[in-house]
C-alpha cells in the first residue's frame, strides 16, 4: 500500500469505528485491528488518535472547498463544508463532545480564513490594502462564519445550510469590498 493510501484507509477505519463507538473510547488496536495494519504502520503516519483527526478534518475540508475559493463561489464552497459536516455527522459530532474544543475551533478557523482570505485577495485586486488589513477583516469574518457553523452543530443541524447560506450571503452581500474599500491605503 502506499504511504497516502495507507492514511486514507486508516482514516476510514476510524470514521468507520465512529459509527459504531465514541471517540474517547476507540484505541490505536481498534484502528489498526480494523484497516489491518499493525501499530508501528499507524505510529509512522501519525502520533496519535489527535493527530489522525486533524487530518482527516484538514483533508475533508480541503476537498470540500478546493474549488470555490472566488467571490462568486464562496458561497458554494461554504455550503460544501456545512454538507460535508453533515455527511459526516457521527465523526463531527464525537470531535465536538469528546476532544478539546480547540481541535475542531483550530480546523474550522483555518479553514474559513483560508477561503476568506482568497476572496479578499481577489476583490482587492488593483487597490493598495495592507496585509494586515487584509487579515484583520478576514478574522473578523472568520469569528462570524465558524459562530454559525458551532452554532448550528450545536442546534443539532437542524436546519438546511442551503438557507444558512442564503441569509448569510444577504446579509454580507458587497461587504467584502465595502471592507477592503475603507482599509486602502491612500496615495497621495
Amino acid at each position: 500500500m502506499s504511504r497516502a493510501t495507507t492514511k486514507i484507509a486508516i482514516a476510514f477505519a476510524f470514521k468507520e469505528l465512529l459509527l459504531e463507538k465514541p471517540l474517547d473510547k476507540i484505541t490505536v488496536n481498534d484502528i489498526t485491528d480494523k484497516c489491518g495494519i499493525n501499530r508501528q504502520t499507524f505510529y509512522y503516519h501519525f502520533h496519535d488518535i489527535l493527530q489522525l483527526t486533524e487530518w482527516i478534518c484538514e483533508e475533508d475540508a480541503d476537498r470540500a472547498i478546493q474549488a470555490n475559493k472566488t467571490y462568486d463561489t464562496w458561497q458554494e464552497g461554504f455550503l460544501a463544508l456545512f454538507n460535508m459536516i453533515k455527511r459526516d455527522r457521527a465523526f463531527i459530532v464525537n470531535i465536538y463532545r469528546n476532544t478539546p474544543r480547540d481541535y475542531l475551533y483550530r480546523y474550522l478557523y483555518k479553514v474559513t480564513y483560508q477561503l476568506l482570505f482568497e476572496v479578499l485577495e481577489e476583490q482587492a485586486e488593483g487597490m493598495v490594502v495592507r496585509m494586515e488589513d487584509k487579515a484583520f477583516i478576514a478574522n473578523f469574518y472568520k469569528y462570524g462564519f465558524v459562530g454559525l457553523v458551532l452554532e448550528w452543530i450545536d442546534g443539532g443541524m437542524k436546519e438546511e445550510p442551503k438557507i444558512i447560506i442564503e441569509r448569510l450571503n444577504s446579509l454580507i452581500q458587497g461587504s467584502f469590498k465595502h471592507a477592503l474599500e475603507n482599509a486602502k491605503v491612500n496615495k497621495l
